[in-house]
């Protein structure tokens, strides 16, 4: 269960990386390639994100992205599509 020390005060991304910054004061970063949506995303687009959750998670509108800080803090990449059955 998360607590409220988890929940996010700063995002941003690097060249390969989404950094979330928690109200405990932790730092939590994952690659890029882990959300492919993040990784093809423009540099405005990957600015522009918001709190979602209650402060558990973030959502990127413009590319409907949303990462968990759970997800995060258990490193786990986005789910991959799966393919279409024939």
């Amino acid at each position: 269960m998360a607590t409220q020390g988890e929940r996010v005060t700063n995002v941003h991304c690097t060249d390969d990386c989404v950094v979330v910054d928690l109200a405990d004061g932790r730092t939590i970063s994952a690659p890029l390639a882990w959300y492919p949506r993040l990784l093809h995303a423009t540099p405005e687009q990957r600015t522009n994100w918001q709190v979602a959750g209650a402060g558990y998670g973030i959502h990127w509108p413009e590319i409907d992205e949303d990462i968990s800080v759970e997800g995060l803090l258990r490193g786990a990449p986005a789910p991959r599509p799966s393919a279409k059955a024939s």
